[in-house]
């Protein structure tokens, strides 16, 4: 009865990462500095994809598809926070935040997915490069991607769903610099149990079960690799992997850390959100560019046709 004399909450207030306006000034400048580094780097790298036909690869095609994920979670996250910082107007209606949730959510899922499926196209190639051509034909690489993205959006509508449909009176400061469903659940008046363990549960089979099948798949490849007998094939094989290996490093540590850790930790998880959500979509474009030999030769093919 006490529940529903209470208002429901038809707004969210982000508390944003610091109150200090001179931190949030740098702040600020940095967020939107990352934001157009995610996007250039993001829109090069699938228009020379797109353009070069030596990339039109299996692995560049699940690159690709990266960056536009990529693209995807910054757009929904950055500039909404880089506005709340610069107008000090921090509100977010609920919808608003519902909408958040979802989008963020398909974006670093389907993430997490593809670079699980990019792993086996590394395996495929070092360990079975006979049959690699016959196995990662167009219509199987186009067929991943779909299942990437189709897992993306059913992790997101469960988590979205299972957050949403608890009730929401009372306190409706969020602190955090976007809304995210582990954060939202500690402001929701009714029990949260089921909940947490769905997005646990979710959790579990969008980081875990992709970094298992990560794991598999280096596991073979390192053996592979040592087996190899001149030094120049080991090398070759190595730089390959060497930037996708870093940014699944850079992309799932943080992201474990934010959603499978306990409670007691939900004090640093916008912190760590930061890297994920912000930083990370930035680097990984910046990462293949620059340790990829095809994709530099491809950058000075486009400028020299331009």
């Amino acid at each position: 009865m006490n529940q529903n004399n209470r208002t429901w909450v038809t707004e969210f207030l982000l508390l944003g990462l610091s109150g200090d306006p001179q931190t949030q000034l740098l702040l600020t400048v940095l967020f939107l500095g990352v934001y157009l580094g995610t996007v250039l780097g993001s829109l090069l790298l699938i228009y020379l994809v797109l353009t070069d036909s030596q990339l039109h690869t299996p692995m560049y095609f699940f690159l690709c598809n990266l960056s536009l994920a990529d693209l995807g979670l910054s757009t929904v996250i950055v500039p909404q926070a880089i506005i709340h910082m610069l107008t000090k107007r921090n509100s977010i209606s609920f919808m608003g935040c519902a909408a958040q949730i979802f989008f963020s959510i398909i974006s670093g899922a389907t993430q997490c997915s593809l670079l699980a499926v990019m792993s086996y196209d590394r395996y495929l190639a070092i360990c079975d490069p006979m049959h690699y051509s016959l196995i990662m034909t167009g219509k199987v690489c186009g067929q991943l991607a779909l299942v990437c993205w189709v897992s993306g959006i059913f992790a997101s509508s469960v988590d979205t769903i299972f957050t949403l449909c608890l009730p929401y009176q009372g306190d409706n400061r969020i602190a955090h610099f976007f809304c995210e469903a582990p954060v939202l659940l500690t402001l929701a008046s009714g029990d949260t149990h089921t909940a947490e363990m769905a997005i646990f549960l979710i959790g579990v089979l969008i980081l875990l079960a992709p970094v298992s099948l990560i794991l598999v798949s280096y596991g073979f490849i390192i053996v592979t690799v040592i087996r190899m007998k001149t030094t120049s094939r080991r090398l070759k094989a190595f730089s390959t992997c060497g930037s996708h290996l870093l940014v699944v490093i850079l992309f799932y540590g943080t992201l474990i850390i934010g959603y499978m850790t306990p409670k007691s930790s939900r004090e640093q998880f916008k912190r760590v959100a930061v890297f994920y959500g912000v930083v990370n979509p930035m680097l990984n474009p910046l990462i293949y560019s620059l340790r990829n030999k095809e994709v530099k030769r491809a950058f000075k093919n486009a400028i020299k046709r331009k």
